[in-house]
Parts: C-alpha cells; sequence; structure tokens
C-alpha cells in the first residue's frame, strides 16, 4: 500500500477516534493526548497487531486510555453538553434553546443505557459511521453490529419514553 494513502486513511480514523473522544466526555486536549499515547503504543506494538486490526486495536486502545484517565480524576464517562461549540456567544433563538434542551434529555437518555449501547449509538449517528466503520473500528461481525444497535435503539426508545413521562 502507497504510504502517503495509509497516511491518510490512518489521518481519518485519528480524527474519527478524537471526535467520538470528546463526545464521551473528553476535553479536546485530553482527547489529542490520548490519541497521541495510542499510536505511541501502535508503534511499539505494530509487530503484535495484526495489519487488517490496526484500526480496531487503535481504537480500543485509545478508549482504555481515556477510560484510566477518567479513573486518575475520578471522573464518569457521561456525555454532556459542554463538549458541544458553538459559533459565538450571541444570545440563543428560542429553536436553539428547545434544541439545546432536547439534546440534554438525549444526552441523559445514552448515560443511563449500557456502555456498549450508548457508544454503539454515539458512532452510529452522532458521529454518522457507517455499518462497515463501526465494524472494523470494534473487530465486529455485521450481523451481530445490527443486532446490538437495534437493541441499543429499542433501549433507547424506552428509556426516553419513561423519562419523558416524568418530566
Amino acid at each position: 500500500m502507497d504510504n502517503e494513502l495509509l497516511q491518510q486513511l490512518m489521518g481519518e480514523k485519528i480524527q474519527i477516534i478524537k471526535r467520538y473522544l470528546i463526545k464521551i466526555g473528553s476535553n479536546p486536549l485530553d482527547a489529542e493526548d490520548i490519541v497521541q499515547e495510542s499510536l505511541y503504543k501502535l508503534i511499539l506494538y505494530i509487530d503484535s497487531v495484526e495489519p487488517e486490526k490496526v484500526s480496531s486495536w487503535l481504537f480500543r486502545v485509545a478508549l482504555n486510555n481515556y477510560y484510566d484517565l477518567c479513573r486518575k480524576q475520578n471522573r464518569n464517562v457521561t456525555l454532556t453538553m459542554e463538549n458541544q461549540v458553538f459559533i459565538d456567544n450571541q444570545p440563543l433563538p428560542e429553536e436553539h434553546i428547545d434544541h439545546i434542551e432536547n439534546r440534554e434529555e438525549i444526552n441523559d437518555t445514552l448515560n443511563q443505557l449500557k456502555p456498549l449501547y450508548k457508544h454503539l449509538l454515539v458512532l452510529k449517528y452522532e458521529l454518522e459511521l457507517s455499518y462497515e466503520e463501526i465494524c472494523e473500528m470494534l473487530d465486529m461481525k455485521l450481523g451481530t453490529l445490527k443486532t446490538y444497535i437495534f437493541r441499543a435503539r429499542t433501549q433507547f426508545k424506552k428509556t426516553y419514553e419513561k423519562g419523558v413521562k416524568e418530566h
């Protein structure tokens, strides 16, 4: 494979991993550090990683590094609105406020799901990755992934509707 093409593909994977870490609660600087640490580990262990599994290996290592950082800092892995970027500090129109409130309800619901389900829904619907990309990142069979995403959506719907009824 052409070295330039390989760098481009890895660059895309790295950006996806960074965006994912930020979506699940990492601040951008920590996400950058986590990805760099993961790449360093990839360089150290490149001989023991199967070439077709580099992407999933890198994703798993980055996620484990994030969990380690959370344990060290004694924080929970939760989705928050503080990771959403707004263009300016102007007052938000009413429809944006409604969007933010709805976004907070969605994040609260996601945080109540099993971690695997939360991660799958973020990868599929927040980062808009294809089934194939998620399968590659998680080293998972397509049928298994579709089953998990179906279950995740079902659990999300039940949890969300329960939360709406309580309010």
